[in-house]
């Protein structure tokens, strides 16, 4: 089987969460269900790890040390534009 995208573990955890919220499974079957979830979850994490781990060592100076500013959103861009007009 094909290893799964993070996305789709998403939305298959997702929809487990749902079933599990609605109450309407046997505890054997909700248990089941519990426990893909687990597993699901630990994959993403792990898919995230991965992710933030190549992401560093994608951002590193020429002397190797990481290369670390805050994030700007859309918004705090549009702040400074307007700031800056001023």
């Amino acid at each position: 089987m094909a290893k799964k995208t993070f996305e789709q573990s998403m939305k298959q955890l997702e929809q487990i969460v749902q079933e599990l919220e609605s109450g309407d499974l046997p505890l054997e079957k909700a248990l089941k269900k519990f426990e893909e979830g687990i597993q699901l979850s630990q994959s993403c994490t792990e898919m995230l790890d991965k992710t933030e781990k190549k992401i560093s060592l994608l951002l590193k100076d020429p002397d190797g040390k990481p290369l670390e500013s805050p994030f700007k959103t859309t918004e705090a861009s549009s702040d400074a534009v307007e700031a800056g007009d001023d």
